[in-house]
């Protein structure tokens, strides 16, 4: 299982390449034209999986589906890649269930890690998850799981533009009544002034990511597609934990401690 990065072929990896070429048999779930072109020049043999997906079909029927496609070439004796957007773990059901079951049919089965949605959001946005931690739930989960969350930590809100859906939504849709319900939850910690980020990585070398900064209780007023994340920045820090400090004896200079431990070493 490798992964295409985010952004076209700039984020593929040497190792991702390099299986796609090996490859006996290539099968790829990708969005984008031209990411399908790069495939299919690593090896003309590649083949799209995503004639599987159906307007109305239950989301976890059409990956069942794929695990299936792919274990079908491997039981028959096959060296197969399977290449998915971004990285092949996050938000990818049918990568990590093709190789447990793979695992348990007897094969070698693998995955190769890639360029995440998350890793270009922290980059875009100068987030540190180092320096205040950070929270990362899918948006419907923490709607659905009464997640208890620190509004004092960032807070990462993956797929709020499909909130609710278990199928394919047409183009061009969306659920308002599951924004309005992130809204409603957000709004009480939060407040309905508070900042917020609309986040899409970019997908292409030449362009920029998009960043649309709006007050919480407008997030309905954004344009958001099922590519878009909620980064919520978090409120003023807690205070620090006074018996604690000095039960780690860093009673003087706590402040100089943290940060260096947060340096990264230099390299001679």
């Amino acid at each position: 299982m490798v992964g295409t990065g985010i952004k076209l072929a700039a984020h593929a990896t040497l190792e991702a390449r390099q299986w796609i070429e090996r490859a006996d048999r290539v099968l790829y779930v990708v969005a984008d034209a031209a990411v399908v072109e790069w495939i299919r020049r690593c090896n003309p043999a590649a083949e799209s999986l995503n004639p599987l997906y159906k307007p109305g079909k239950p989301r976890l029927q059409t990956y069942e589906e794929m695990v299936d496609a792919i274990l079908a070439p491997v039981r028959q004796g096959l060296r197969v890649c399977a290449v998915f957007y971004g990285h092949p773990g996050v938000f990818v059901y049918p990568s990590h269930k093709a190789i447990a079951r793979a695992r348990e049919e007897g094969f070698e089965a693998w995955m190769c890690p890639g360029v995440s949605a998350e890793d270009c959001l922290f980059a875009d946005l100068g987030v540190d998850p180092g320096s205040q931690g950070c929270q990362s739930y899918e948006a419907t989960h923490f709607l659905v799981r009464q997640r208890r969350f620190d509004p004092c930590t960032p807070l990462v809100l993956w797929q709020i533009g499909v909130i609710a859906d278990l199928s394919v939504r047409e183009e061009g849709t969306r659920n308002e009544e599951g924004l309005q319900a992130l809204v409603d939850v957000l709004a009480e910690p939060y407040g309905a002034d508070h900042a917020v980020v609309v986040y899409k990585a970019a997908q292409w070398p030449i362009g920029d990511a998009s960043i649309q900064r709006i007050p919480l209780g407008r997030l309905a007023e954004a344009d958001i597609d099922p590519l878009s994340t909620l980064y919520v920045p978090p409120l003023p820090d807690l205070p620090l934990d006074r018996a604690m400090i000095a039960r780690l004896g860093l009673e003087t200079g706590v402040r100089d401690v943290w940060s260096a431990r947060n340096r990264k070493p230099s390299i001679p």
